[in-house]
């Protein structure tokens, strides 16, 4: 897994970056990472995203660390959204821009995957929820981050095995 890297940008772009993520609907990682993404290869988008999603997962882990529960909890919901991404990127040749494409798309990986992802979805939405209002507790982000690394895993396999 690649690391992470810190950009330093004018306080005025990254403004500007936050009001078009929330106009989108996604949090500031997930708007820039379709921004790069978007003239990739669909299979190249399809791993970019993944890989995107397992850093968000890193990033989760270290900021329950710290005892900073919203931000862990929205590096969650990022992390699983764009896993569902990279899994109809690959599986349908899908680019999916919209919650309500997030979740249509869920029901085909539920019937896919059953449970795991079932409850993987539920435990990313509660997060994004957690982040917004702040209600959840550091059980519940460990909760989370438990089904939604095993759902980024086996989406990683599905991809791999497709790719070979």
């Amino acid at each position: 897994m690649t690391g992470i890297v810190e950009v330093k940008l004018p306080a005025t772009i990254v403004e500007r970056l936050r009001r078009e993520a929330r106009k989108a609907d996604l949090s500031l990682e997930e708007y820039i990472v379709e921004l790069v993404l978007q003239n990739l290869d669909p299979s190249d988008r399809a791993r970019e995203y993944l890989e995107a999603s397992k850093n968000l997962l890193q990033q989760a882990r270290e900021e329950l660390e710290k005892g900073n529960i919203r931000q862990a909890a929205e590096k969650l919901w990022g992390s699983a959204a764009l896993a569902v991404k990279a899994h109809a990127q690959q599986k349908e040749n899908k680019r999916l821009t919209s919650h309500r494409e997030l979740w249509e798309h869920t029901k085909k990986l539920i019937d896919e995957l059953g449970d795991i992802a079932y409850d993987a979805w539920m435990a990313a939405n509660g997060m994004h929820t957690c982040f917004y209002e702040g209600w959840c507790t550091t059980r519940h982000i460990e909760e989370a981050l438990k089904r939604i690394e095993k759902l980024v895993r086996e989406i990683e396999e599905r991809i791999e095995k497709k790719a070979t």
